[in-house]
């Protein structure tokens, strides 16, 4: 085969500014001079580069290694590139595949596009030619975990970005200076806080702090998704791995790979899960639903919980193992009711945010409201005064007893529990909701099944 045999070198500012060592590729190829030559070009750049004679070999390889890219010849002996290259499409397989031959015409071309090529390139190739085809591929990966990121992000916050960490208290000035040394590390977080106080803010600005910054932020609220459902949501499946998998799908640990998967409501886990989780954390590596093959994962986990995880563990509801293992840092969020001087930085906050979001005037805010507002319990935390700011602005007025609840019972100073005031709280939301828990979970910030847990603890038999 006859090919341009210099190897320039990789200039140092465009090495720095692609990460080869990140990334594994696999060369089958059945050709001597072309492996050998493929080998020299890519292994001193990247992470891992295996090299197969044929699909059988190959097969092994992957069996027990994991590879981003497959560099395929079309006319391999037996099983030909392109048919092995589909029936891998078949089991799961969602990395990059670049395929050449000696010889092809456009039917061929268009073919091995079809059959799940990332591009095709005609031999004889020169170096610069198959290390721009690879890097385009990784690029290219790259944009597509960023852009799903991006667009689930802006489906579930309605086009919100992370609200920061406001406030100029001591315990808010005492959260980022554990959060910013934190950060710095890899280790697993968990946040502990009641429902509402801004664990995924938390858990963004320690993203955001963080050696992994410019990497996705991928959060899951393992409370919203169906029991059935989460394990292929985490961990992705194949196609026919169970009715109604038509096509295969990535999990969300894959396109949070290289940044911070936020799992929130942690504790909702079916126990069957948490040692999946358990054994991923372990070994770093995951295997999809339905497949045979074991992928490694590179995420932290930050998660998060409103249940005291202790009492969870010695119930019976949640592994030991797998609390220990999440709590290598634990870190308590303050209620709002212990930073009321928060309050008047969080009114202003919500209120920038949510005219630009509503398209409405901002309102005023008179001193009285601000000393009604610091003498509230706040059950629901700053998402509760989130949702007051909201409501207020959409009525165009704030309400003339603030909040809008049955404020007396509710006082800081009265002789009642924390646990009896949240009771009251969620008894009087399903009130004003007229027993709709999809609505009054809705208003409380809390997800249904949430919800219904507490009406359970309580033993209300509520419709």
């Amino acid at each position: 085969m006859q090919r341009d045999h210099a190897e320039p070198a990789l200039e140092p500012a465009r090495a720095a500014e692609f990460n080869w060592q990140a990334h594994s590729i696999l060369v089958v190829d059945d050709e001597e001079d072309t492996r050998s030559f493929l080998e020299r070009a890519l292994r001193p750049r990247c992470g891992l580069v295996e090299i197969a004679r044929d699909a059988e070999q190959a097969a092994r390889l992957m069996a027990r290694l994991h590879f981003d890219l497959l560099i395929l010849d079309i006319a391999l002996p037996g099983k030909s590139g392109l048919a092995w290259l589909h029936e891998l499409r078949e089991h799961g397989f969602s990395g990059d595949a670049i395929l050449v031959a000696a010889e092809a015409d456009l039917d061929t071309a268009i073919a091995a596009l079809r059959g799940g090529a990332s591009d095709f390139i005609l031999k004889p190739f020169r170096v610069d030619q198959i290390l721009n085809s690879v890097r385009n591929c990784f690029q290219r990966a790259h944009l597509a975990r960023e852009n799903f990121v991006l667009r689930r992000e802006l489906a579930g916050l309605g086009g919100e970005v992370s609200n920061g960490l406001v406030g100029r208290s001591d315990a808010m000035q005492q959260l980022r200076e554990v959060l910013h040394r934190v950060a710095q590390t890899s280790s697993t977080v968990l946040l502990l806080g009641e429902s509402g106080t801004g664990k995924e803010v938390a858990a963004r600005a320690l993203h955001e702090m963080s050696p992994r910054a410019r990497r996705p932020f991928v959060p899951v609220n393992c409370a919203a998704i169906a029991s059935e459902l989460i394990e292929s949501e985490l961990f992705g499946h194949i196609r026919g791995a169970f009715t109604g998998a038509t096509e295969s799908r990535n999990g969300l640990f894959h396109y949070a790979h290289g940044g911070t998967l936020f799992l929130d409501e942690i504790g909702e886990l079916p126990l069957a899960l948490q040692t999946r989780l358990l054994r991923v954390l372990e070994e770093r590596r995951l295997r999809p639903v339905g497949s045979e093959r074991e992928v490694p994962v590179d995420v932290r986990i930050i998660a998060a919980s409103n249940r005291d995880l202790a009492t969870e563990v010695a119930a019976g509801r949640f592994r030991e193992d797998l609390y220990f293992r999440l709590a290598v840092v634990d870190i308590l969020i303050p209620p709002l009711r212990e930073r009321a001087e928060d309050i008047p930085d969080l009114l202003h906050h919500f209120m920038n945010l949510l005219t630009m979001q509503l398209a409405v005037p901002a309102l005023a805010i008179p001193e009285a409201l601000l000393a009604r507002l610091a003498h509230y319990c706040w059950p629901g935390n700053v998402r509760e005064l989130r949702n007051f700011v909201e409501r207020s602005l959409i009525l165009g007025a704030f309400p003339p007893e603030a909040p809008n609840l049955r404020g007396d019972a509710l006082l800081v100073g009265t002789e009642l529990s924390l646990g009896e005031v949240e009771k009251r709280h969620i008894l009087h939301m399903l009130e004003a909701c007229g027993g709709n828990k999809s609505e009054a979970a809705r208003r409380l910030g809390v997800s249904r099944k949430t919800l219904e847990r507490k009406c359970a603890e309580w033993d209300e038999s509520l419709t």
